[in-house]
């Protein structure tokens, strides 16, 4: 079993790093809010650092599941920051949703210093997470993807490397793309269908089953109809990843109009208070348009 070290954790990061303990593994974790860590160690046991080069000291792999570019950035440099404390050959695993830009930036400046880096953005929610099941997509050195998989295995149903640093990045907003179109069209769905008087679970477990069916249909259909959205993946980090998108593809030449209309309805939903809200909340932005 290995060392480890885990940063961040949020509603994802938290359940991930224990899924290391059960693996076996001896966990130290770190997080900006002493008391979450606190609170971890009550119910998992490993340990707590002061700072993320405590934290990595003597660690075989980092994982990190933090907010954005700028938290990863101060999570990883800097004299408190997690490649100070690393030894030469452990390797950074970055779970999180962050821009290709400043992951291989950060990969770039852990080669420099003998250590691994590998991009491993994660889809699958909360639930994902706390089930041991999400899917991982990597970039980085092959090597170094041999090495961390094992690890990531933990909480993985599925993980793959997709190419060099940064490809892990550039797949999970492909994620994100996909998803954002697909819960608008399931919102206007169900919003016609309760426009035309039918009945949404009989629906759904009709057409569920045939080509329009998907994930969101089967875990957000009878939320969206009952109108709640005090759970799951927020509005707000999925603007945060659609403007990763949009920025890429922008410096690409990508052409992302349905990604561009659904980060806009996603803004229309902030304005109504639902920064917080689940992303299945589109539905609410049409019922408030009648």
């Amino acid at each position: 079993m290995a060392k480890l070290a885990f940063l961040g954790l949020g509603v994802m990061g938290y359940p991930m790093a224990g899924h290391l303990v059960a693996k076996g593994h001896a966990v130290t974790v770190y997080n900006r809010t002493a008391a979450k860590a606190d609170a971890w160690v009550a119910q998992y046991g490993g340990a707590m650092a002061a700072t993320p080069a405590a934290a990595a000291t003597g660690a075989d792999f980092v994982m990190a599941c933090v907010g954005n570019d700028d938290d990863l950035r101060a999570v990883c440099l800097g004299e408190t920051g997690a490649f100070e404390g690393m030894e030469e050959g452990a390797i950074f695993v970055d779970h999180t949703t962050v821009s290709a830009k400043v992951t291989r930036e950060l990969a770039q400046a852990a080669d420099a210093l003998g250590l691994g880096f590998v991009d491993a953005p994660v889809s699958g929610g909360q639930a994902g997470a706390e089930n041991g099941v999400l899917s991982v997509m990597c970039g980085g050195a092959e090597a170094h993807y041999a090495a961390a998989e094992p690890v990531i295995a933990a909480y993985a149903k599925i993980c793959r490397r997709l190419g060099e640093s940064g490809a892990g990045q550039m797949a999970k907003m492909c994620n994100q793309i996909a998803i954002a179109g697909l819960v608008q069209g399931l919102a206007e769905s169900l919003h016609f269908a309760e426009k035309a008087g039918l009945s949404i679970p009989e629906l759904v477990e009709v057409i569920s089953q045939g080509a329009a069916g998907s994930w969101q249909m089967v875990n957000r259909a009878e939320t969206m109809a009952a109108n709640k959205f005090d759970f799951g993946f927020a509005v707000d980090w999925m603007r945060k990843d659609l403007g990763i998108c949009l920025e890429t593809a922008n410096e690409t030449g990508a052409s992302l109009p349905v990604t561009a209309l659904v980060d806009q309805f996603y803004k229309d939903v902030q304005k109504m208070g639902g920064n917080r809200w689940d992303t299945s909340s589109l539905i609410a932005r049409l019922r408030k348009l009648d």
